[in-house]
């Protein structure tokens, strides 16, 4: 397969593994802005449409990722190792968008006043991307070296705007070129040049995209990698159809999609680590519900069906004394990840996430959730820390609708 084609490939390849971990549907669902969720005790949507038929091929495109952000200058380190035949990093993080509007100038985005909307931007060197994206996507690169956007297909349907349309980001605006796929840009919301993304303020690399030399091995790329890291630093490569999201922390929701279960808010960033949420917001989504054995939790009103599903097959098991009321830290908090605001936003600000057991289970360190525990949640759609490259043991959250529960 030529290179040029490769990224076309993996992009149907990940529809294939959206498809069988329950999320394709968010890819496909209606073309208005999620503005409230279900009802509590409502089910979420159910997956709307299947994937569309895909030729399979076995691509050879590499991820390779390390928990907050690359070392400076892997990739050109990268570059230089044998059997890499073309490499390209992707920066990433969150931008705050404070309007926007359509191709006809009429305004779609206007948050409160003081507010401003996350949105997840990627951006590489564009050159070096190409040959990522599929021949029929490439068009719009020049236009993006011009300093425009474009915006991936789930972003353009959450934001209502096409070709055309302008972003706002403080001082800056910035048009969209074209609507990419999803699978192009690792779905993220918006991509743009590095000196685009780097105007609004987002210049942190986060992962690296690998096509090997031919009949070059895997395990001695991944070794060459991890002996350019510094010591004690973590890895994680995958392979087309070994996750569903080509990019950082692919192990978990990308904001986007979480946007399109649990709704999208403004907020303000606090010095502190914490986000100032539009209080409508909070209002719509955010509601205090009774659960078993945890009692009452805050929460997204879309998850409390699944959180109530999940702890009602523990209690029903006999399992209830493991899980500790004493020791629940919390759902909805409104955060960056660990409280770091150069970080991406927590789960935990859309309501999306519960931490139980919080003492014995700390961040980072060896996890010590009860397996019958966790695999009562996974059955209902939620995720567990403590699977992660870098453990977090009393988090569980969010990641599809249970099929059969």
């Amino acid at each position: 397969m030529s290179r040029t084609g490769r990224m076309a490939v993996v992009a149907g390849t990940l529809a294939l593994g959206l498809a069988g971990g329950g999320a394709l549907g968010l890819f496909a669902q209606d073309q208005g802005r999620t503005s409230s969720g279900p009802g509590v005790g409502s089910p979420l949507p159910s997956p709307a449409r299947p994937a569309p038929p895909v030729r399979l091929v076995t691509p050879d495109t590499l991820l390779a990722w390390t928990p907050g952000g690359l070392p400076a200058g892997l990739e050109t380190q990268v570059r230089r190792l044998p059997g890499i035949d073309h490499v390209v990093g992707v920066v990433s993080g969150t931008a705050w968008l404070t309007r926007s509007f359509d191709a006809a100038g009429n305004t779609v985005d206007r948050p409160p006043r003081g507010l401003a909307i996350p949105i997840e931007v990627a951006a590489a060197d564009l050159s070096r991307y190409a040959p990522f994206f599929s021949p029929a996507d490439r068009a719009p690169l020049q236009e993006l070296a011009r300093g425009r956007a474009a915006l991936g297909a789930t972003s353009a349907i959450l934001r209502r705007l096409g070709p055309g349309a302008t972003l706002v980001f403080g001082a800056r605006k910035m048009g969209v070129a074209a609507i990419v796929p999803d699978a192009s840009i690792g779905a993220n919301e918006a991509f743009m040049s590095k000196r685009a993304a780097a105007s609004i303020g987002v210049t942190r690399a986060r992962y690296l995209l690998i096509d090997p030399a031919p009949r070059a091995s895997r395990e001695r790329i991944t070794a060459g990698i991890r002996s350019l890291l510094p010591s004690g630093a973590q890895l994680r490569v995958r392979g087309p159809g070994e996750t569903p999201f080509f990019r950082q922390g692919d192990a978990v929701l990308p904001p986007v999609i979480v946007k399109k279960y649990f709704g999208e808010f403004a907020a303000r960033p606090l010095p502190t680590g914490f986000l100032a949420i539009d209080p409508r917001w909070v209002a719509e989504h955010i509601v205090t519900a009774a659960v078993p054995i945890l009692g009452r939790v805050q929460c997204n009103r879309a998850l409390i069906p699944q959180l109530r599903g999940a702890l009602s097959e523990v209690a029903r098991e006999g399992l209830a004394q493991l899980i500790h009321p004493g020791d629940y830290g919390g759902c909805f908090a409104p955060r960056f990840i660990n409280e770091d605001p150069t970080a991406d936003l927590s789960h935990h600000s859309w309501g999306a996430a519960i931490d139980i057991n919080v003492s014995a289970n700390p961040f980072g360190r060896t996890p010590h959730q009860d397996p019958r525990v966790v695999a009562a949640f996974e059955r209902w759609g939620f995720t567990w820390g403590g699977r992660w490259l870098v453990p977090d043991g009393m988090h569980f959250e969010f990641v599809r609708v249970p099929s059969s529960p």
